[in-house]
């Protein structure tokens, strides 16, 4: 089984969040990384080259292994891509009142979070926190 490639950094989150672009996507990654830092209480850490996450649990998926961020974002050009928030079946059954989002098969994408409700975004945050299903628990 294959290693994941994306890995936690020593990279500086708050300098990566500062330099996001446009200026929209570096507005919204410094509320993400407050909402995140709020319900987890966890230290923020670069997850490759852009996604910030806060702390791991042990992935096992049918091709590949290894450890991954409970919850994370990233501030992407086009969009935000939020991960970890449909993971768990209390989590997909919310996901339909965030608001207006698309989704791709690991994550959720939100062009800006006014197209939210950051109330029902820091409950989801909190389900994928507190997951039951880290297999090394």
């Amino acid at each position: 089984m294959a290693e994941i490639k994306t890995q936690p950094t020593t990279a500086d989150v708050p300098a990566f969040l500062e330099a996001a672009t446009p200026e929209r996507r570096r507005i919204d990654g410094l509320a993400l990384a407050e909402i995140f830092r709020e319900v987890t209480g966890a230290d923020p850490v670069l997850w490759g080259p852009t996604m910030v996450g806060y702390g791991t649990y042990r992935y096992r998926g049918a091709s590949s292994e290894g450890d991954w961020p409970r919850v994370a974002f990233s501030p992407r050009k086009a969009q935000l891509s939020l991960y970890g928030l449909k993971d768990l079946p209390e989590g997909a059954a919310l996901l339909p009142s965030l608001g207006k989002y698309t989704e791709g098969r690991g994550c959720v994408y939100v062009r800006t979070l006014d197209d939210i409700d950051l109330d029902v975004l820091r409950r989801l945050v909190e389900i994928a926190w507190n997951r039951g299903d880290d297999p090394e628990r």
